[in-house]
């Protein structure tokens, strides 16, 4: 067997590769580590999943591991990521696991620890417990009679989450119609409820999960559904989320695909305006669209980059002391909130802001202008995948690329984790001169490393 953890917890085939032997193991061994520092008296977890078939089978194998170590179990049924995330801390919890593959189909699941904190765990306590478990070891704990843990089922588990994300903005929402996509995942009650509850009108599509149709071409890896239900109805705002709602894709009023560069441009400029934007500073990853730089630029308000996951994000912001964060893809950290992405607090924070402003969605995501991007891959050696970072051909090549593009444009280049190739990403204005260029450089690479 490999290694378990990857950079979002425990993946793989329901059933198959994600067993329920597994998850009762990683209930055992990660109540053993995550617990032994906090007392042994009155220990609770709690344990949220999304719509997939697979997550009665995987919670009931993970709470019997729980239970096993003497640990109360919080049943908080279909329910967001965020929302785990958030009860974790609400409710004085030892810590929290979500049940979810995110925007990965049916077949799949994960699981996903979260510290008492809310905070995803550390690589060093994944390694702890992956170490137990791929060597076969268990834990000197077996607790009997009233020592063994206890079930229960927290019935109003989202009303805890919605009461909470209503106070995190100043408006309601009458006069609006917002279309959503739920995906058929956690978000399917949840989202539409609480829009309602804020007074929209409220369209919605992809909200009947069967257990396998979560993310099935639809939610926010195919918002292309969601252009044309907005055109439909002719709402005003349209939110897509992912299977467990930890991050969300918007379509403004003129159909337009909003990504999680835009929304952070609009919502941050909003913060730095009421002074709440820490630092003046949003934290984004490498892969944001330079668009993002110099929209935010002309607004003095700085851009962090980090490596390519909300991990690295969230890392750069806690170490800095920043607000806001996240990815191209939708993941939005609103620090003062809520410690992971939360596709709905980002719709609602992005909803609040267009009621504010006064002004049409479209109007607002007008302050940023997205670059056209070129990514190709270059097959090279495995063992020379970061070698053009000492090959003077190469540097020159790309430092000539750079003056051509001034600072309108950009050269990025990122050896793959698992494959042996390098990829060459180009951003600037002219979409010809960007495929002659990157075209170019890739072979270049190629020659050189291969």
């Amino acid at each position: 067997m490999g290694k378990l953890f990857g950079t979002d917890g425990v993946r793989g085939i329901a059933n198959r590769d994600l067993t329920p032997e597994l998850a009762y193991k990683l209930g055992r061994i990660g109540a053993y580590f995550l617990l032994k520092d906090r007392g042994s008296k009155g220990n609770k977890v709690v344990i949220g999943k999304d719509t997939r078939l697979s997550g009665d089978l995987l919670e009931s194998s993970m709470t019997a591991g729980f239970l096993s170590m003497g640990v109360d179990v919080i049943s908080l049924g279909v329910i967001p990521t965020p929302a785990v995330s958030y009860l974790t801390r609400h409710l004085s919890a030892d810590c929290g696991v979500v049940i979810s593959a995110s925007h990965n189909p049916a077949e799949y699941n994960g699981i996903k620890f979260f510290d008492y904190r809310g905070y995803k765990l550390p690589d060093e306590l994944e390694n702890q417990i992956e170490e137990y478990i791929l060597k076969d070891k268990d834990v000197d704990v077996r607790p009997v009679k009233d020592g063994i843990g206890r079930l229960t089922h927290l019935e109003e588990a989202s009303k805890l989450y919605t009461d909470f994300l209503k106070t995190t903005i100043k408006n309601d929402f009458k006069g609006l119609r917002i279309a959503i996509d739920t995906g058929n995942g956690a978000a399917y009650r949840v989202a539409p409820d609480l829009l309602r509850q804020l007074g929209a009108e409220v369209f919605v599509i992809n909200d009947h999960p069967d257990g396998i149709n979560i993310n099935d071409k639809c939610g926010s890896t195919h918002p292309e559904i969601l252009q044309k239900y907005v055109e439909e109805v002719s709402a005003d705002v349209g939110l897509t989320f992912d299977g467990d709602a930890d991050r969300v894709i918007a379509i403004n009023n003129q159909c337009q695909i909003v990504d999680g560069d835009h929304i952070m441009a609009i919502c941050g400029s909003r913060l730095k305006k009421h002074r709440a934007l820490k630092n003046d500073t949003i934290v984004a990853t490498v892969m944001s669209n330079i668009g993002l730089d110099i929209a935010m630029k002309e607004r003095d308000i700085k851009v962090a980059k980090t490596k390519v996951g909300d991990r690295y994000v969230l890392e750069e912001m806690l170490h800095q002391g920043y607000s806001l964060g996240g990815e191209q893809s939708g993941h939005i950290i609103f620090l003062d909130y809520n410690t992971t992405g939360d596709g709905l607090l980002t719709g609602l924070q992005l909803i609040d802001t267009i009621k504010e402003e006064g002004k049409s969605f479209a109007e607002l995501s007008g302050m940023m202008t997205s670059y056209p991007q070129v990514l190709i891959n270059a097959k090279v050696k495995n063992e020379n995948k970061e070698a053009y970072l000492k090959d003077a051909e190469i540097i020159n090549e790309i430092k000539r690329i750079e003056a051509i593009m001034a600072d309108q444009g950009r050269v990025l280049i990122r050896p793959s984790g698992t494959e042996p190739l390098v990829r060459v990403m180009l951003e600037g204005k002219n979409q010809e001169e960007l495929n002659h260029l990157a075209t170019g450089l890739a072979k270049m690479i190629e020659a050189r490393l291969s």
